[in-house]
């Protein structure tokens, strides 16, 4: 009733060379639809992210064109259609980049989440790591007194399909020991990752016993503004 619904469509594509293609499309519907737009991911072990990004970026824009009429079938019966095409351009916008770097062409971003609290700490703690991996994604999980935070690096696809698994799952457990999805959950800071940022090389859960020492991981990893305008208003 609040969060709307998520689901999984997989579908098969010949491309260019008449091999298929597996995509891996998440729809996440709001509470509004079809009135609003779903949130989609698109993954596929055969594409590279930029293509994925691209086929998503795409699809956004059919789903604009059936605003306010159920669209998915249809979004679904155009990426069949039309794949070729969407890669087809997507490589001679890639051609045109060559003069620039991997890293900017494929963008690397950063998600920050505040948790208010885990009831069922360790099957939470599981999740959250078996999403990570699932989603390639590098960072921590950082427990400092009542404080929780989430913090995220990898391909910008995958950090919205790590928030939509977040705010759509049934995580943790109420007071009545009933499985509940995450609703004390708020988003400090969503951005691309810049040259000063240190890049995780792989996603842990830590606890810190002191602010100094968490402050000390926000500092390794060249974060230290990041932290100095968001920890300290969850430390008062």
């Amino acid at each position: 009733e609040t969060h709307g619904i998520s689901f999984r469509i997989q579908i098969s594509v010949k491309e260019l060379l008449d091999t298929d293609v597996l995509l891996k499309l998440l729809f996440h519907l709001p509470v509004n639809y079809p009135s609003a737009l779903p949130d989609i991911s698109v993954n596929s072990d055969q594409l590279t992210r930029s293509q994925c990004m691209d086929v998503k970026d795409k699809l956004l824009e059919q789903a604009k064109k059936h605003l306010s009429e159920p669209m998915v079938h249809n979004l679904i019966l155009w990426v069949q259609q039309h794949l070729k095409d969407v890669i087809k351009q997507s490589a001679r916008v890639c051609n045109e980049k060559t003069t620039l770097s991997k890293g900017t062409e494929d963008g690397v971003w950063m998600l920050l989440l505040h948790l208010d609290h885990m009831r069922a700490k360790a099957k939470y703690v599981k999740t959250v790591e078996k999403w990570a991996s699932n989603l390639r994604l590098t960072g921590r999980l950082m427990f400092m007194g009542k404080i929780i935070l989430i913090l995220l690096q990898g391909d910008r696809s995958s950090i919205k399909e790590y928030l939509v698994l977040q705010k759509t799952s049934k995580v943790d457990v109420d007071s009545s020991g009933k499985k509940c999805k995450e609703k004390m959950m708020s988003v400090l800071c969503e951005t691309e990752v810049q040259s000063q940022h240190k890049r995780f090389q792989t996603f842990e859960v830590k606890e810190y016993s002191t602010r100094e020492e968490l402050q000390k991981e926000f500092e390794t990893a060249g974060l230290t503004t990041l932290f100095s305008e968001l920890v300290p208003l969850l430390l008062k």
